[in-house]
């Protein structure tokens, strides 16, 4: 009902993406759900380098003032 799982949150563009985690959760595996934080953390870095800071910050403010807004 409150739409709190990753899914619905990227569907609602409240999350950028989902890490997906091993079988059990991510404290089954500590050091590969490091790796596969690293492995995001970076990825994103890079893409975020081609894209000037002005349009970073206003891609940002469009991202979060359109949060809770209800579209019908």
């Amino acid at each position: 009902m409150l739409k709190l799982t990753a899914k619905d949150m990227l569907q609602l563009k409240l999350i950028d993406g989902i890490i997906k985690e091993p079988l059990g959760g991510a404290h089954t595996d500590v050091k590969w759900m490091a790796n596969e934080i690293k492995k995001v953390i970076l990825a994103t870095t890079q893409e975020l380098k081609v894209i000037s800071a002005e349009q970073r910050i206003e891609e940002r403010i469009a991202k979060f003032s359109s949060m809770g807004v209800v579209k019908e």
